[in-house]
Formats: C-alpha cells, structure tokens, sequence
C-alpha cells in the first residue's frame, strides 16, 4: 500500500505545540515504518523534556478563556471537528493502516468510532450538572459545582492510534480541560492528522497539544511531575 492521501496536507511530521507545528528543540527525529515491510514511511520531530513544558504551560493558558466558554459553544467546536474527520475518513484510515498495520477496512471503521466519542462528548459536556446534597441540618442543603479539573495529560497507545487518543481529549475538552497527548512512537502520524483537523475545526491554540517523541521518558517526566498537569 502507497500513501496517497486526497489532503496531503494530513501528513504532518512536526510537533504541535500552541497551534504550531514545531520542531524538537535539538533538531531529533525518528522514523516510522510501515510494520506491513519494513519501509520507512516518513520522519518524525521528536521533542523532549523543555517542548513539554512549554505545551503545559501554553494549554493552561489557552484553558483559561476556553473553560469561561458555554458548554454549547465548547461543543460547536467538538461538533465540527467530528464532521471534518468523517470527511477525512479514508485518509486517516490510510495513515494508520500504513503506520500500524491493521486492514483498511478495519482503520475506516475506527476513525468512525473514534469520532463518535467527539459527537457523544460534545452532547454529554451540556448535561454536566452538579448537585444539591441534603444535610444532618434540615434547614440547610449543600450544593456540588463542577468545573474543569486543569490541564490533562494524555499517553496512547498504538493499537487503536486515533480512537484512544479521541476518548481522552473529547472529554477533557467538552468540561473545559486543555489536554496535551503523548501518541505511541509507532503510530504518531494519525495524532498528528487529528490535531491538523482540530485545527481547522476552530479549536483555539494551545488547548490540545501532541508531543510525538522517542525519548517516552522525557515526556512522560515532565507529564506526571509537573504540578499544572492536575489529572
């Protein structure tokens, strides 16, 4: 199978950090191969501890302006990342068939799963209610607000490379959470197509990071020890 894409702007082999495709401070990269023969598909930046640093620090930023959002206005933005993947269908089928090595029959099934969860989230962050709990006082009630947690982090596998990372960052974004995602190296071409399209979408800059990397220690370092990552 040869990538031919009907967007070829889908391939995107750079980081993207604050609504930019970027390369790795040091200038590393790293292939990805075609499991199906061994052939290299492309090369892709690899960033490290500093370049996820940044991408926390610039999601909570961007989180600030995007939690005070409706919850219908965050879905809008879900809504028409949802329909731009379902236009894109076939083309993020290629990519992770050729980057992971499922059948495309199967690939084009999960892209649809995959945005499903954007469309069930987008619906699901309107009825995020909070409660009123009764008391031991009887003239007294408490009452529950939900709000967003902080900033996400996020690391994915490379059996289901667009349908994992969709679980996570649908969610997170529908209650007003930035997210920044670490994919598999073996399959970060499908993230990064993801991240093109929710670009397109209006998703504002910085809410949703992906960090492809070789040096998993690094990212996931800096993901779990930094105090703004709150979940």
């Amino acid at each position: 199978m040869k990538l031919e894409l009907q967007d070829s702007t889908l391939l995107k082999t750079q980081a993207f950090i604050n609504g930019e495709w970027v390369n790795g401070d040091e200038g590393k990269s790293f292939a990805v191969y075609n499991p199906a023969n061994g052939e290299k598909i492309a090369d892709v930046a690899s960033v490290g501890q500093a370049e996820t640093r940044r991408a926390i620090e610039a999601a909570e930023a961007a989180m600030q302006s995007w939690k005070a959002l409706s919850a219908a206005q965050r879905s809008a933005v879900l809504e028409a990342w949802h329909g731009l993947i379902l236009e894109n269908q076939q083309d993020l089928a290629a990519l992770m068939t050729l980057e992971q090595g499922k059948p495309l029959f199967e690939s084009v099934g999960e892209v649809a799963y995959g945005a499903s969860y954007l469309k069930w989230f987008a619906e699901e962050g309107k009825r995020v209610y909070g409660d009123i709990i009764p008391t031991p006082q009887t003239n007294r009630r408490g009452v529950v607000v939900k709000q967003p947690v902080g900033v996400v982090a996020a690391i994915t596998p490379w059996n289901f490379p667009n349908a994992m990372i969709a679980r996570k960052v649908a969610p997170a974004l529908a209650v007003g959470c930035a997210i920044v995602l670490k994919p598999a190296a073996e399959t970060p071409l499908s993230a990064l197509a993801l991240a093109e399209l929710a670009k397109r979408a209006g998703l504002p800059d910085g809410l949703f990071a992906v960090l492809p990397s070789s040096d998993a220690a690094a990212v996931g370092g800096e993901m779990t020890s930094n105090p703004v990552v709150k979940k």
